[in-house]
């Protein structure tokens, strides 16, 4: 850019769950969000009437385009395929990702863990660390993990993850409430700065009071992998609909919008119960961006596994493991679904993922706030990404993504 800061324009933008109809300012300097008047000069960018909308948040991926987060050979390899699938995220509207770490054995999580901490990768999405889901888990709720390596609390997480991975790496940990010492467990994570959240399990709601009492916030893709919500036994999906004013607090809820995992109505619903608590996820595999077909396992899945669509499961069996489309396909999904409106739906891949996470401060993401860093999306009135901004420098664009493959092909031919 020519100037010290960057002015966009003719253009809405995203924010408190509503669109404004203003410009955007942010400094070429510290790539942050400035306050928006009182600037003249600079570099004014028109984005013809497209929406500015925080950058997204991938809180729950394995992986994506062939790659899965389990697949470590060595440091220098492992660091060049978290580097590309950054750079495939951030033509997807996504500017962070924390990178998920499936049940695997504890040498596993203890070779992996060194490389997810959080880290800028240029022009791509910054890696915010490492989500472990695995292996305080229920075996009645094991979905497609390795029940055989599952732990009860009374394993402690360093003799797991690593001292120095809780410590750097690991920001989030997927556990079940009902597990013998885990209230214990999610104290003493809660206290070093790890998110709790509760899932595959098959608590009771009481167990999952309980959990959130012992410092658990969220609760992972909701209705999968996790009890029942029924008329007298509403489970763990239940505490979604406490009040704002209970203590605990209400959790923070994973959504899966693939029509997968979840039938439409469900997703509705449950969104619908509390808008500033619902986080749509991914729960991405390898096999996302991939054609149709049977493909090798790793080592969370020693099976075949079979995409179709946006359906991805054990070879020869109906057991889902992972999710197949892409963040902003979600949330045109949950727009769909629920009818909420655009900035209603970015919230859930933003703002409320940053929250969760405690980065939406000064010099963090999830919002368009002065003095936030400008991680930025243009998006049009469907919700389809045209831009990605990290830090304030354009670091993908579709019209010039598209004409770049046209000039490919051209030149080919």
């Amino acid at each position: 850019m020519s100037g010290w800061f960057t002015l966009f324009t003719n253009c809405r933008y995203v924010v408190d769950g509503g669109l404004v109809d203003d410009h955007l300012v942010i400094s070429d300097e510290t790539g942050l969000i400035l306050k928006r008047d009182g600037y003249i000069g600079g570099e004014a960018v028109d984005l013809e009437d497209n929406i500015i909308a925080p950058g997204f948040l991938e809180l729950h991926t394995n992986g994506v385009k062939g790659f899965h987060f389990t697949q470590f050979k060595d440091e220098t390899s492992y660091a060049t395929r978290i580097d590309d699938t950054a750079t495939h995220y951030a033509t997807q509207g996504v500017t962070g990702f924390w990178a998920t770490i499936p049940t695997v054995k504890g040498e596993e999580f203890q070779s992996i863990l060194p490389s997810l901490k959080p880290r800028d990768i240029p022009n791509a999405a910054s890696l915010l660390g490492a989500h472990v889901e695995g292996p305080f888990l229920h075996p009645t709720k094991k979905g497609a993990h390795n029940a055989s390596l599952f732990q009860d609390c009374s394993a402690s997480a360093s003799s797991i993850y690593g001292l120095s991975n809780l410590q750097d790496s690991v920001k989030l940990i997927t556990a079940a409430p009902e597990l013998p010492q885990s209230g214990e467990f999610f104290r003493s994570l809660s206290s070093q700065g790890i998110r709790v959240s509760m899932g595959h399990s098959n608590a009771t709601y009481e167990e999952g009071l309980s959990g959130l009492f012992a410092g658990a916030t969220c609760l992972t893709h909701t209705l999968n992998g996790m009890s029942g919500f029924t008329s007298r036994a509403p489970g763990l999906a239940g505490l979604t609909a406490l009040p704002s004013t209970n203590n605990p607090a209400p959790p923070y809820y994973t959504i899966i919008p693939d029509g997968e995992h979840l039938h439409p109505a469900t997703v509705s619903h449950l969104y619908r119960t509390n808008t500033k608590k619902a986080i749509l996820i991914t729960d991405s595999i390898e096999l996302a961006d991939l054609p149709d077909g049977t493909y090798p396992g790793h080592a969370q899945i020693p099976f075949e596994q079979t995409k179709k669509g946006t359906r991805a499961t054990i070879a020869g069996t109906d057991t889902l493991i992972g999710g197949c489309i892409p963040l902003q396909q979600g949330v045109r999904n949950l727009m769909e679904w629920s009818g909420c409106g655009l900035a209603e739906a970015v919230g859930t891949v933003t703002e409320n993922i940053a929250s969760f996470m405690g980065i939406d401060g000064k010099g963090g993401r999830g919002v368009l706030k002065e003095g936030r860093r400008a991680d930025l999306c243009v998006l049009n009135e469907t919700g389809e990404v045209l831009q990605t901004w990290v830090k304030g420098v354009k670091v993908w664009d579709k019209e010039e993504d598209l004409r770049a493959t046209e000039d490919s092909g051209d030149s080919r031919g």
